[in-house]
């Protein structure tokens, strides 16, 4: 392989493994307790589309921590 398609599959590689974590982000921005059962679905299950859904579900529905 060139140094081109090497730089492009490591920037796609990137941009998969930062869309994965988008959860794991909005769990944490929202202040969410369960932050890291989030990171840990995220990281097992989260190249899997019903992990990441399940996660983003988890991550936007829970009430954050000052509400609850």
């Amino acid at each position: 392989m060139d140094n081109y398609t090497t730089g492009v599959l490591f920037g796609v590689g990137m941009l998969l493994l930062i869309v994965m974590f988008i959860p794991w982000f909005v769990a944490t921005s929202r202040g969410i307790k369960n932050t890291l059962a989030i990171f840990l679905l995220c990281l097992f299950f989260g190249w899997t589309l019903v992990g990441w859904v399940g996660a983003l579900i988890w991550a936007v529905v829970e009430n954050p921590k000052d509400k609850a």
